[in-house]
Formats: C-alpha cells, sequence, structure tokens
C-alpha cells in the first residue's frame, strides 16, 4: 500500500497528466491526413468542404483546400501549443467525468498574466491513453470554442479521427469570401432566432505520419 500510494498521487497530479500527454504527442515527427470539414454556422451557407492536412514539429501547420474552409483558430495543434508553455500557467485538477464511456480527468489552466489572450482553459484527459478527450478554451479575443475529439487507428499517436468544435458565433472570425452570403442570408431572415452557437465538423482519415515533409509545403499560401 505504501509503494502504491505514491502512484495514485502521481496520476492526480495535473502537471503530470500535461507531462504525458506531451509526451505522447512528441512522438509525431509529421503527419499528412485527408478531411471533410463541415460547419454549421448561423447565417453562413457553406458547403462541406474537403482538404489536405499538413502538421510538422513543432508548429508547421497547413490546410489546403478548393473551397473555402472555415475553422476555429483554437483547434489542432494550438492545444499542444498551450500546454507547452508551462511557465505561463498554473494547471489544477478540478474533478472528473466520462466522456464517450471513458473516465477523463479534468485539469484547469489559469494564466498566469493578466495580459494573456487566454482567460480560461479546461482539458479533459483520458489518463491511460494520455490523450486530450475534450478542451473549452476561453480567450478575450475569440470567445470560448469547445472541442470533443474522436480517436480511431492513429489513437496511440494522439491523433483524432473526428473532431466536432462548438464555437461562439459573436466572437468567430467569419472569412471575408462568405460576407456577401452573410448579408443576403440576413435579409432573407431577418424575424428568425439566430443561434447564439454553431458548429464545425472534421472527419479526418488516411494519416501518413512520421514519413517526412518538405518545409517548402509550409510555405505556399
Amino acid at each position: 500500500m505504501l509503494i502504491l500510494f505514491p502512484l495514485i498521487l502521481s496520476a492526480q497530479d495535473p502537471n503530470q497528466l500535461i507531462n504525458e500527454v506531451l509526451t505522447k504527442f512528441s512522438s509525431v515527427k509529421d503527419y499528412k491526413a485527408d478531411a471533410t470539414i463541415k460547419s454549421d454556422i448561423p447565417l453562413i451557407k457553406n458547403l462541406p468542404v474537403r482538404a489536405t492536412i499538413y502538421f510538422k514539429e513543432k508548429d508547421k501547420f497547413r490546410i489546403v483546400s478548393k473551397g473555402i474552409a472555415i475553422l476555429p483558430k483554437q483547434g489542432f495543434t494550438d492545444i499542444t501549443k498551450l500546454l507547452r508553455e508551462k511557465e505561463s500557467y498554473t494547471a489544477i485538477l478540478t474533478g472528473s467525468e466520462m466522456i464517450q464511456n471513458i473516465k477523463t480527468e479534468i485539469v484547469t489552466i489559469l494564466p498566469k498574466a493578466d495580459t494573456s489572450d487566454l482567460v480560461l482553459a479546461k482539458i479533459w484527459i483520458d489518463s491511460k491513453s494520455n490523450i486530450v478527450m475534450k478542451s473549452q478554451i476561453t480567450t478575450r479575443n475569440n470567445g470560448q470554442v469547445t472541442a470533443e475529439y474522436t480517436f480511431g487507428n492513429e489513437k496511440e499517436y494522439g491523433l483524432p479521427e473526428k473532431m466536432l468544435f462548438t464555437v461562439d458565433v459573436k466572437k468567430f472570425k467569419i472569412p471575408k469570401g462568405l460576407a456577401t452570403d452573410i448579408n443576403k442570408t440576413t435579409s432573407v431572415d431577418e424575424n428568425k432566432t439566430v443561434s447564439k452557437v454553431g458548429t464545425v465538423s472534421i472527419q479526418i482519415r488516411n494519416y501518413v505520419v512520421n514519413k517526412g515533409i518538405g518545409d517548402e509545403v509550409f510555405k505556399g499560401k
């Protein structure tokens, strides 16, 4: 019992949980994947978009698509970037919750600086698999973005097969190419109650992990 007791305490240490998540994701040097992006944002008419996602450690990231891909700013690599900046926040364990029939530990992140754009972040971590099942990030500039992650064949790398974002519409940055559609829709639906939240669903498949990606991929527009 004396031997097991320190291990139990360690499992409940929020910084240890974060370290395990970062260690797992650090095994991903690069990846390429196909994605289908579907958005349901009030007053925006946008068809599903097919895209190719590229990532290279640590923070090189690019999405290539023929259509306009509507995505929240806080997504994909932003979680790991936030967690890496350990000196900028305090992590607190604030409970547990079942997500997709998996018990997760809730870690709340508080910024140390009052000038930070980050207001509050909550991360739901599966401590057995060392993956983030859900995140909720609140910032001054972009409001609140909640993301839920579903894992498949690439779970060993911490790479999800589906991501579902829920965004604060008032703070959501609208792509310029869709501004005309928004105006047209507003004029037609003036008496319609508009939801305060929207969703963006990203289905990811055909991962190619750690096979090498040239830096030139990230230089294009």
